[in-house]
């Protein structure tokens, strides 16, 4: 039958249902896009934000909009949180966090799938055509043990639980056989892979496995707090597969916001751990994310974290206002930052962001870097393609019609920052 398969919000939201998509390909079932008819839509939802659950909402009705006909079941953080919400949009079903990794087996248990005709594959299940995606998310880890007094995703989630080594290179290899060339690992709280096992470096053990026990040719690691890292974590550079790029979520760059948003670092910690990230390797990119208008927040705090952001220097900031969400710590904390307040906050965070990343972006103009490009869209009597570098720079090329780079690393020469990406040269000869 038709599926098709939507989701909001992070990484791991995208794993997920990459997960069940090769699930459901396997089992014959074909994954449809925007615009085509479907017979089942599944979408897993986000709450991180306000706006986040709003998109939910929309993307419900938007989904029954388009395919009247179709079975439409929901899942993910949002649904979790309000699943009468969820029902009144129409859903026939809603699946709890708990159980969205089963959701293949929960649909034919439900009879919302039919016979399907099963595809042979070796070594496990395949996974569906690339499409636009080169990179595989694997989620490797769910829930999460830390209190931040703005998140509500520990709600949604559930407590810190690892999933077996095991699995995660069995599915890396099954990926690498499928021909995806990058695997991305990610989780609520990536850093505590193995701390329900009782294995504190756990991440470390985990990370040299994939290296040492399957072919992969590129490994990135998602979004990683900043207290699970030690000194010897950064040992694992060693191996060229991992990628030079750490996503470090800062959150505020002064010491007393941090405090009050239940934080287990500070500026001085944080500022050491950019140092061995980038002594681990010189193109090393981090980048990071940072919250404006927390509750109690001053202008003087403001300032304060915007001058330790700059000296940091990171590559890219990924920048939200404050979003008040009932059940957390912080959304009865006294001192709540106005809306235009906040809006001007974010206003100026983003614009420092955009400054950051033009400089991180100019050292390597004129550089020649490998880049793996995805799909391709016209631009002109061109095709235009996109792809990322080992240490995340958007790279953008133009090719003749006919050139095919989807799913190739090439080396091509950077030479012109454009909003957002370097513009390169057209791709060397083809290496891989």
């Amino acid at each position: 039958m038709r599926v098709r398969l939507e989701t909001l919000g992070c990484r791991l939201n995208i794993g997920e249902m990459e997960s069940l998509a090769g699930q459901l390909a396997a089992a014959g079932h074909r994954i449809v896009g925007p615009g085509d008819p479907a017979d089942l839509c599944v979408l897993n939802t986000c709450t991180v934000t306000a706006t986040a659950a709003r998109k939910s909402r929309h993307m419900l009705r938007r989904l029954r909009r388009d395919n009247s006909s179709a079975v439409l079941v929901v899942t993910g953080c949002w649904s979790q949180l309000d699943q009468d919400a969820a029902r009144a949009t129409g859903a026939r079903l809603v699946v709890p966090n708990e159980n969205k990794d089963r959701l293949a087996e929960i649909l034919a248990t439900e009879g919302l799938l039919d016979d399907g005709d099963p595809v042979p594959a070796a070594d496990g299940a395949p996974f569906p055509a690339l499409g636009d995606h080169t990179r595989a998310f694997v989620k490797v880890q769910d829930g999460c043990d830390n209190r931040c007094a703005f998140c509500i995703v520990t709600v949604a989630r559930g407590a810190g639980l690892s999933r077996p080594a095991e699995e995660v290179v069995a599915e890396i290899r099954r990926l690498t056989a499928a021909g995806y060339r990058e695997a991305v690992l990610s989780g609520v709280h990536l850093g505590s892979w193995g701390h329900d096992l009782g294995r504190p470096r756990g991440l470390e053990e985990l990370v040299r496995r994939v290296l040492d026990e399957t072919r992969i040719e590129r490994l990135r690691l998602s979004s990683v707090e900043p207290w699970d890292l030690h000194e010897g974590f950064f040992e694992l550079w060693e191996d060229p597969r991992l990628l030079p790029h750490l996503h470090l979520p800062l959150q505020s760059g002064c010491d007393a916001t941090l405090r009050r948003m239940a934080r287990r670092t500070d500026t001085a910690a944080f500022a050491r751990l950019v140092e061995l990230a980038r002594a681990a390797h010189p193109d090393m990119a981090v980048t990071t994310d940072v919250m404006a208008g927390f509750p109690g927040e001053t202008d003087a705090e403001l300032e304060e974290s915007l001058a330790f952001v700059e000296s940091v220097g990171f590559a890219r900031l990924h920048v939200f206002r404050y979003s008040r969400r009932p059940g957390t710590p912080a959304a009865s904390m006294p001192g709540q930052v106005p809306g235009p307040v906040a809006s001007e906050r974010s206003r100026r965070l983003h614009e420092l962001g955009a400054r950051l990343e033009r400089a991180f972006q100019a050292r390597f103009l004129g550089r020649t870097m490998d880049v793996l490009w995805e799909e391709p869209e016209p631009h002109g009597a061109v095709l235009r393609w996109s792809g990322l570098t080992s240490n995340y720079l958007r790279i953008l090329t133009d090719t003749p019609d006919g050139t095919d780079l989807a799913n190739r690393i090439t080396a091509v020469r950077l030479r012109e920052i454009l909003p957002g990406a370097i513009l390169a040269a057209s791709p060397l000869p083809l290496r891989r």
